[in-house]
């Protein structure tokens, strides 16, 4: 398939307000890698495709996690936000046919983020987080982080997402912690 074809399937795999906005996290995701050196058209691909199994039941992610051999941690099990993921990159792998680990990695962390993320990693998460139709409480600084850096924008969103979440009492997914204590400890040279 190519990156058209793959545009097609997005968009019959989603609403139209995600379909928009997957366009605009590849838009993004391309902007991104070329300001800070990530292959350009990995980062459209996997902008396109990081969000291919958002809409699907529940169920169906469940079945294509469990028929890959993933198992759910307790965290993952009360996160359904995070299989989308998880079950992305399965789907990019075995119904798509997609091998590219850089591409098959980007969507499987773009919620969580991981710990030593690979440059297309980053630029998938902070493109997620700033596309151009989000418009949630903190986007404007998120963006205006990305235009210092791609590092600065990462640790801005995981710093969000962090936060996030702790306010609203729900537990904070491993990656998530191993990426931000990771940065922090890199930024002060430990």
């Amino acid at each position: 398939m190519d990156v058209i074809q793959y545009e097609e399937l997005i968009r019959q795999r989603l609403s139209q307000k995600r379909f928009a906005h997957s366009m605009n996290v590849a838009v993004e995701s391309r902007r991104l890698a070329q300001r800070c050196g990530a292959d350009p058209e990995k980062a459209y691909l996997a902008g396109v495709l990081h969000d291919v199994m958002k809409e699907a039941p529940p169920e169906e992610q469940l079945k294509i996690m469990e028929g890959s051999g993933i198992m759910l941690t307790d965290v993952e099990k009360g996160a359904q936000k995070l299989w989308h993921a998880m079950a992305g990159a399965v789907y990019l792998q075995k119904v798509l046919g997609i091998t590219d680990p850089e591409v098959i990695h980007a969507v499987r962390y773009h919620t969580t983020g991981r710990e030593n993320m690979s440059l297309l990693e980053q630029v998938v998460f902070v493109a997620d987080f700033i596309s151009a139709e989000r418009e949630y409480d903190g986007v404007e600084e998120m963006r205006a982080a990305a235009q210092n850096g791609l590092e600065e924008a990462v640790l801005a969103g995981l710093v969000f997402t962090i936060q996030d979440l702790s306010q609203q009492g729900k537990p904070i997914h491993p990656d998530s912690l191993a990426a931000y204590n990771t940065m922090i400890l890199a930024r002060h040279g430990e």
